[in-house]
């Protein structure tokens, strides 16, 4: 009470009355502006693009029919492409090397005959005109895409649209035996009648028989943009997306532009920085005390040993990324001229990328997972369009820029993640939700690698199902 009564100077009181008030205005102004700006969610700009040849077309000239077609060029194997198999110059392997020095060349010698001799591209042009092709052109590049709607939907049921991306080497027809799985689940013993897709299959520009961009800097957020107006073309104006490799960064790019039109992002790979003091602490302390840090028992078996995991096995298979990031023509090129070196090229990736052991066997394990029509049919894609090249810059427009402007904006969309066990690298979820705010689902999947949609159909068509179902149902 007596140090309450003590005298002070007019002056500190004085002051103390302009400072206290000043003090609480500018602390409430900081809490209301960190309320307000939370609650807005930072986008991607979607901003405009011109990738066709010369000058852009003034607006509303550009012509936005969606006319029918077929994708194959031509029901026989073309002439020029059985002489270039003959030509095919062998090159003995080394003893014992199964797959450590890529594809060996044994085995492709096998694939190589089977391909001039049993391979029946017209058979194979049929299973691909088995489902609806379009095109349409946008941003001055023509873009095809597959659109496969419901043979039969019950009254009153809700079809949902969804938008599936592939990756590279892949193509649209990765998703050939998981489209019918997702539009006609009940006739294929899924048990899941009351949700149904109509699938929309784009093409990446520059893969398969979309344009390629005529263009400089043509990268994941221009994709992205495209797509979005590509979905809005047809009619619709909230739908789902799906993506693995590319079709991961684009559609988390389009979850990250038009969030107000993705009612569900769900992903079989997941791109997040991994560099950082902090997740180095985490991937350390997490080999000892795995909870400590987040991470589940699963999650500690697939990372761990964490440099054979996530340095020396991921620097063995992306050397291809190394080239097609920085001068993609030079390696291309050849490619492009050499049925051999792409089949090669391609169907190696489809080996360790399915499953990591097969690298120890002399055929890669390409033909436990896949046959050989199916793997050459992806090849075919490639080699009739032309495209590897344009599918190549890809990564050199994409990694030219500066990445982090990916992890900078968060998703905010309800997002679902199938974490397969064999896939290149493994994200934990508490990794994941760095970058993907609205986890809904995240299943540890009891097999298969990078080509989800590709290898195991049935469980990729079964975790997007439940993803949609518990977002159908907030």
């Amino acid at each position: 009470q007596a140090i309450l009564c003590l005298p002070r100077p007019f002056d500190y009181s004085q002051k103390n009355a302009v400072l206290v008030p000043v003090a609480a205005l500018g602390v409430g102004g900081m809490l209301l502006y960190w309320l307000r700006s939370g609650r807005k969610t930072k986008t991607i700009d979607m901003g405009d693009g011109w990738w066709g040849a010369g000058e852009r077309l003034p607006k509303g000239k550009e012509d936005t029919s969606i006319p029918a077609g077929q994708s194959g060029k031509k029901g026989s194997l073309p002439q020029d492409l059985h002489q270039r198999l003959d030509r095919f110059r062998f090159t003995p392997h080394v003893e014992g090397a199964a797959f450590h020095y890529g594809f060996n060349s044994s085995y492709l010698r096998k694939v190589v005959d089977y391909w001039r001799n049993q391979f029946d591209w017209r058979k194979q042009v049929a299973v691909l005109n088995k489902y609806p092709h379009f095109h349409t052109t946008i941003e001055g590049i023509d873009i095809h895409f597959i659109h496969v709607k419901p043979s039969y939907v019950p009254h009153g049921q809700a079809v949902r649209p969804l938008l599936m991306v592939h990756g590279w080497p892949g193509s649209f027809y990765e998703f050939y035996k998981i489209i019918p799985l997702l539009t006609e689940p009940a006739k294929h013993g899924l048990n899941e009648g009351d949700v149904v897709f109509e699938v929309i299959c784009p093409s990446i520009p520059g893969y398969a028989f979309s344009e390629a961009s005529h263009q400089k800097e043509f990268d994941s957020i221009a994709t992205a943009r495209i797509f979005h107006k590509l979905m809005n073309r047809l009619g619709f104006k909230e739908y789902y997306l799906q993506g693995g490799d590319w079709g991961s960064r684009i559609t988390t790019n389009m979850a990250q532009m038009l969030p107000q039109s993705v009612k569900g992002l769900h992903l079989n790979l997941v791109f997040v920085a991994t560099q950082g003091l902090g997740k180095m602490i985490r991937a350390m302390l997490g080999a000892y005390v795995p909870w400590l840090v987040g991470f589940s028992r699963e999650d500690a078996r697939r990372l761990y040993p964490f440099m054979q995991k996530n340095v020396y096995d991921v620097l063995r298979e992306s050397g291809y990324l190394h080239i097609q990031a920085t001068k993609p023509d030079t390696a291309g090129c050849g490619l492009n001229d050499s049925p051999v070196g792409l089949a090669a090229y391609i169907m190696e990736k489809f080996s360790t990328w399915t499953d990591k052991s097969f690298l120890h066997k002399d055929d890669g394990g390409l033909e436990s997972k896949y046959s050989l029509d199916e793997l050459l049919t992806n090849v075919m894609i490639y080699w009739v369009t032309s495209s590897i090249v344009s599918s190549m810059r890809y990564y050199k427009e994409n990694f030219s820029k500066d990445p982090r402007i990916h992890d900078r904006v968060s998703v905010h969309v309800p997002t679902g993640i199938a974490a397969f066990p064999q896939e290149i690298v493994h994200v934990p979820r508490v990794w994941a939700k760095d970058v993907y705010k609205n986890i809904i689902t995240y299943t540890y999947m009891p097999r298969g690698g990078h080509f989800a949609a590709f290898e195991e159909p049935k469980l990729l068509a079964q975790d997007i199902m439940q993803f949609v179902r518990k977002v159908e149902q907030l």
